[in-house]
């Protein structure tokens, strides 16, 4: 059973003010996507498909090297549903864990990435998301459970009752999906939406809504929370990183 990951690195990051894809935009003096990539094959993934788009070109030369680092190219940018969708062939007959991740996210942390594959490995659930509480959750997708506590999906800010408003715990598109359930799950997803773009957060309703386990568990960080959208959230990463005790060049 190989453990994989899935890491989107496609978007350009038109916020950021620069032709420079997103994920290499430099934190502490290196780009973003080797922060993600380390902290994977630490924790022992042994196959990373890095998903490409933007100037693909300069993606590629920056994890050039990289023995267990694959890529699959976005050639359009139509949600991070269809980014998933470009690694398929590589997915196609495996088992076992997938965990899928933003290449902006230099914050992410070992502990996390161990705990969700380890509680992943013990219940075999379709789907794992991670989530943290976060006190301000304003722009973010809720997890909305039932009164057993179990996962019962994902509501997105704006479409979300005041009561869901509420809630804290806030999916940070940090999954952990079993490879056959991806796929299916993949299979069935639409762009019936304003956007017409193909979400992945839509793949844990789809499993829950076949009678599948989907299981939410609350394990991240709160410097995992930190999204980087803008060169501001740049500098605030960074300052973080600083506080964690990081080696930043710059």
């Amino acid at each position: 059973m190989t453990k994989q990951a899935i890491v989107l690195a496609a978007g350009k990051g038109t916020r950021m003010k620069s032709d420079l894809p997103k994920v290499l935009f430099e934190a502490c003096g290196r780009p973003m996507v080797t922060y993600v990539v380390d902290a994977l094959e630490r924790a022992g993934i042994e196959r990373i498909i890095v998903v490409v788009g933007y100037k693909a070109e300069l993606v590629r030369a920056v994890l050039a090297g990289r023995s267990n680092v694959s890529f699959a190219e976005q050639t359009e940018q139509l949600g991070t549903g269809h980014a998933v969708m470009m690694c398929r062939e590589a997915i196609q007959g495996q088992t076992g864990p997938v965990m899928i991740v933003t290449g902006d996210s230099p914050l992410i942390q070992l502990s996390s990435i161990e705990k969700l594959l380890a509680d992943f490995s013990a219940s075999r659930p379709a789907c794992l998301l991670g989530t943290l509480h976060k006190p301000d959750p304003t722009g973010l997708g809720r997890i909305v459970r039932d009164g057993s506590g179990a996962f019962e999906g994902i509501v997105e800010e704006k479409d979300a009752t005041s009561e869901q408003r509420a809630i804290t715990e806030v999916n940070m598109s940090t999954y952990v999906f079993e490879a056959a359930e991806l796929l299916s799950a993949l299979d069935k997803l639409t762009d019936a939406n304003r956007q017409k773009e193909y979400y992945l957060t839509d793949c844990p309703g789809i499993l829950k809504r076949e009678g599948k386990e989907v299981r939410a568990l609350a394990v991240l960080q709160p410097c995992e929370s930190l999204s980087v959208n803008t060169l501001e959230d740049l500098k605030i990463v960074e300052e973080e990183m600083r506080k964690l005790g990081y080696t930043c060049a710059n």
